[in-house]
């Protein structure tokens, strides 16, 4: 008897002393890039070229046909809903009008130490309809829970 009381004593303060928190993201990085006319962002793996062709894009907007937003997110602690990420953008098409359009991505949670990347791209038709891109909001949810954000200045 003394043993099972014993056992359960135990057993209790082991799950007073379990704390189960809920997990947590963040975004890391956004990087909006140009896309030429056969949906590059870089001639090259080098950041210098990388640089120095975006700004060619940006010079010379006849020469893009997109857009694309290179996000570094991050989760730690347990996830339990789908997790989802997306960039809100504000531009002015023709003409003057404002515009928003809304780029989602369902994400897959490997979880782990390391950081993930991915990429919501507008491109062609859209892009062109849409016009230039003057902000953009990234952010990172898990279900209708947002974890994170990442504004551009102009937001």
């Amino acid at each position: 008897m003394q043993r099972a009381l014993f056992g359960l004593t135990f057993f209790s303060l082991l799950l007073l002393g379990t704390r189960i928190e809920a997990g947590s993201g963040r975004v890391i990085k956004v990087l909006p890039q140009f896309l030429d006319q056969k949906g590059r962002a870089a001639l090259s793996p080098s950041l210098y070229e990388r640089d120095a062709y975006q700004v060619v894009l940006r010079d010379h907007p006849e020469r893009r046909s997109g857009i694309c937003f290179f996000v570094e997110w991050k989760t730690k602690g347990a996830i339990w809903q789908p997790l989802r990420l997306q960039v809100e953008l504000r531009g002015i098409a023709e003409g003057g009008a404002p515009r928003q359009l809304i780029l989602d991505e369902p994400l897959e949670n490997t979880g782990g130490w390391f950081t993930h990347w991915a990429n919501l791209r507008l491109e062609g038709k859209a892009y062109k309809d849409f016009g230039a891109v003057t902000a953009w909001r990234a952010t990172l949810w898990e279900g209708n829970k947002l974890l994170s954000e990442q504004k551009s200045f102009l937001w």
